[in-house]
């Protein structure tokens, strides 16, 4: 089951020119067992890959990477007004969207069109629109990589944050998601009041027209990975003391931000690198995307060296001029 010396150019979405060592697809728990067995008679390090939409390789991958197709769905009606939805690590995750959707299940049309799979919904608590994965995310289901036992944990213990879990840190390296567990509703709940998504949605909301409304949306701030390599949004929004905004806002009044408690409030990362006139600059093949600066873009010829130093001079370029550290959201692969 284990692929050597892989081109994954096509199998990420920044679509820069890069190798594996090797690759594994697996289609159950027992034949990811099977593989990482293999990988360690072999001394290979192993990573997840999902979709590849959310990383960059710096270099060659010196390792195996593990990709899921573990597609099964399994429900179970909690009550006439919750059902929990149990969905493989391996499912395409706007295609789960759409499936939840068509069945009328309610709670994460707001997160349509991201780009991943199921199993790092988990992993990164993908966001969009006023709604986390975490806000339905009933549990996850683990394959241990040490052990390779099962187990399930239950979304409370996973110390979600916003675009953060456990398992990017603590536990980064000890699990591997083989699926997870959705608990939706079954009658309308919906959420509206972020950006301009009510203006969108228009007088008289549905569960389709909310999805149709975010996808529209987001098609007008992203490019196709098709058409332009992207990781997507590049860096996280920046959650800042209060007293620190409040000084900027004296300076920069039309500055937007969203509230997180008393004491802290979230900027919009976009927002300032716009502000500072990132968008359509350039560094070799790697461009700022001309419609959300929060994009950095493979032009077709980018080298990940190009990606890296965009970046840092964008992030320095914001904490000079507002003092406000950014950080990547995207996954450096080395």
């Amino acid at each position: 089951m284990i692929q050597e010396n892989v081109d994954i150019t096509s199998r990420h979405t920044f679509g820069i020119a890069t190798q594996a060592q090797a690759w594994a697809d697996y289609n159950s728990v027992d034949e990811l067992r099977q593989i990482i067995l293999e990988a360690k008679e072999r001394n290979l390090p192993i990573m997840p890959i999902g979709e590849g939409s959310n990383l960059l390789f710096v270099k060659k991958y010196e390792g195996l990477l593990l990709h899921s197709a573990i597609t099964t769905l399994n429900t179970t009606p909690v009550d006439n007004n919750e059902i929990l939805v149990h969905a493989g690590s391996g499912w395409i995750w706007d295609d789960f969207v759409a499936h939840c959707v068509a069945q009328g299940w309610y709670g994460i049309e707001n997160l349509s069109y991201i780009p991943g799979t199921v199993g790092a919904s988990a992993v990164q608590n993908v966001g969009a629109y006023g709604v986390e994965a975490c806000d339905v995310i009933e549990s996850v289901s683990l394959l241990a990589t040490d052990t390779l036992k099962e187990c399930t944990i239950k979304a409370s213990e996973c110390n979600y944050g916003y675009r953060t879990s456990l398992f990017k840190s603590e536990w980064r390296g000890m699990y591997i998601v083989t699926g997870v567990t959705f608990r939706l509703s079954l009658t309308p709940r919906y959420t509206l009041d972020y950006g301009n998504l009510r203006q969108v949605v228009g007088d008289t909301p549905t569960l389709q027209g909310v999805r149709d409304a975010v996808i529209e949306i987001r098609r007008k701030k992203l490019p196709e990975p098709s058409v332009l390599g992207s990781a997507g949004s590049f860096f996280v929004n920046p959650v800042i003391g209060r007293e620190h905004y409040q000084k900027l806002l004296e300076k920069y009044p039309e500055m937007p931000h969203y509230e997180v408690n008393d004491e802290q409030v979230k900027v919009p990362a976009a927002w300032l690198i716009d502000h500072l006139g990132w968008k359509g600059k350039s560094l070799g093949g790697a461009m700022v995307y001309e419609q959300q600066p929060l994009v950095i873009v493979n032009t077709g010829n980018a080298k990940p060296g190009h990606v890296v130093q965009l970046a840092q001079d964008i992030a320095f370029s914001v904490f000079e001029n507002f003092g406000i550290i950014i950080t990547p959201e995207v996954n450096y692969v080395y």
